[in-house]
């Protein structure tokens, strides 16, 4: 129908011939909404989740949406009546016929149930028109050559806007009834009560942990930060691996298809890494290929058994956040992924197009980027963290939240904040030599105070949970061999073996 006339006679909306298109719109479906919401401002929530002025074809039609909404949203209504005011001066209205067209819509009312089909045909249409700019933008930017714009990067901006776009006018946020979250939190809890484990999320493999946090929860954004050297990376491989272990052992239940994205280290090197800890043989003896024939044995053998576990692992240098978002998505479709894991969050960038202030304000839109990402797919992300050096600068060097580099984004983004720690990657480094003027009894004194520090922190490490949404707060001791870079349950101290048996 043509509301350049100001009439609400037909237009037809075919094309002219097969090489003169026009986009698509309707304006038939424009005018029946407008008419409905007039005569009837319930017809404006129906539609009011997902539709927007800027989705109407019809620059009028635009403005007499905006100007129902604004009076809607006020508590006031909107008819031919309350808006004459507003449209007395506008000159578009006028060419329609003025006061008049908003009388002629108000009166074409018939009924306000197909609302919200009016409503999606209308945002239908304005996405295929998106669609289409989109394409002539790809193209033209295609055939614009600049070395210092990459193909891959085209690829991924295109990625990002088809993305974004998928999303305007989704309406499936809503309410839900109180009555239906209590029916999925106890079925939560009944399922981590069918476990011994009491894990509710997915395992990290580690007895102590896993009581602490229940398992790394679905939607949840975890941060694992630490100064280089405590084994960020080794952990979160463990955990990892742990979990892609328990999902081919057990249905799923507990375990998870993994993505690790390594932004650090090649594949090569983490499968290395992985083998270590598998195989219980030396990373530095695997890579330098100084292995005896039962090292090699069992390098073969951790190698097999770790072939057939569901971990993916992508080495793509300075990933962005839109990367992560279409693999993932791509992985969640294939192989039913589980968990995420970025390691780590710094070497990130922002999504292309984007040009933050400052650095804050890039790991904030990284950080909350993880953070959409994790609600959108449901699955946990473990995204690891460089700490500051202002650790180094403490007695006691155990991580705090202030630590955090750009802290305030990431720990107001993330649902878990957890730090590793070694103590003994600080002795090591600090074993006291004599003075020049201390006596040697004084000297043996300090010496063996720090051997017997020593002793009892060796081969242990300690993961600090700093924060936790749903949980509390707290510490765990692990143990740790530095050979393969592996942690593992620690045995209380009181613990004595069964020898019974």
């Amino acid at each position: 129908m043509n509301a350049q006339q100001g009439s609400l006679a037909q237009l037809p909306t075919g094309n002219d011939g097969e090489h003169d298109r026009t986009p698509p719109v309707n304006y038939e479906a424009e005018q029946a909404l407008l008419a409905a919401i007039l005569a009837n401002n319930q017809a404006h929530e129906r539609v009011s989740e997902f539709l927007r002025a800027e989705h109407f074809a019809d620059p009028v039609h635009a403005r007499i949406f905006e100007a129902c909404s604004k009076l809607i949203e006020r508590g006031q209504i909107a008819n031919a009546v309350t808006l004459k005011n507003a449209f007395e001066s506008d000159g578009a209205l006028q060419e329609v016929g003025g006061a008049n067209y908003l009388a002629e819509l108000q009166a074409a009312y018939v009924t306000v149930i197909n609302a919200e089909h009016y409503g999606k045909a209308i945002h239908d249409l304005h996405l295929r028109r998106e669609l289409i700019a989109l394409g002539e933008e790809v193209v033209n930017e295609a055939f614009d050559f600049d070395l210092d714009v990459p193909a891959t990067d085209q690829i991924e901006a295109a990625e990002q806007k088809l993305y974004q776009l998928s999303e305007s006018g989704q309406s499936e946020g809503d309410f839900q009834s109180f009555r239906h979250a209590l029916v999925t939190a106890v079925e939560m809890a009944e399922a981590a009560h069918r476990r011994d484990g009491q894990i509710a999320g997915v395992t990290t493999g580690l007895t102590d942990l896993d009581e602490l946090m229940g398992g790394l929860h679905n939607s949840d954004l975890v941060v694992l930060a630490g100064r280089p050297g405590m084994g960020k990376t080794a952990l979160a491989t463990n955990i990892g691996f742990s979990a892609a272990r328990r999902y081919a052992e057990s249905d799923g239940a507990e375990g998870a298809v993994v993505g690790f994205f390594s932004l650090e280290m090649s594949a090569e090197q983490l499968a290395t890494r992985i083998l270590s800890e598998e195989s219980g043989v030396g990373s530095e003896n695997i890579r330098r290929g100084k292995l005896s024939s039962e090292d090699f044995e069992e390098v073969v053998r951790a190698s097999h058994e770790l072939s057939a576990l569901p971990f993916f692992i992508d080495d793509t240098p300075a990933t962005s956040v839109g990367q992560v978002r279409t693999r993932a998505r791509r992985l969640r479709r294939q192989q039913n992924l589980g968990l995420i894991i970025v390691d780590y969050l710094q070497l990130m960038r922002p999504t292309a197009g984007r040009q933050p202030e400052s650095r804050v304000q890039e790991i904030s839109d990284i950080t909350r980027g993880l953070k959409v990402i994790a609600k959108e797919l449901n699955v946990p992300v473990l995204a690891l963290s460089q700490l500051s050096r202002a650790v180094e600068q403490r007695e006691d060097k155990r991580p705090q939240l202030s630590d955090l580099r750009e802290s305030g984004t990431i720990e107001q983004d993330a649902d878990m904040v957890m730090f590793v720690y070694r103590e003994q990657y600080y002795l090591e480094k600090a074993e006291p030599t004599q003075r020049p003027d201390e006596a040697d009894e004084k000297y043996h004194e300090r010496h063996h105070n720090w051997q017997e520090r020593l002793e009892r922190v060796y081969g242990t490490a300690e993961a600090i949970v700093a924060k936790q949404r749903h949980g509390p707060t707290g510490k765990v001791r692990l143990s740790f061999d530095g050979a393969t870079t592996k942690f593992g349950n620690l045995a209380a101290d009181d613990y004595l073996p069964d020898e019974t048996g």
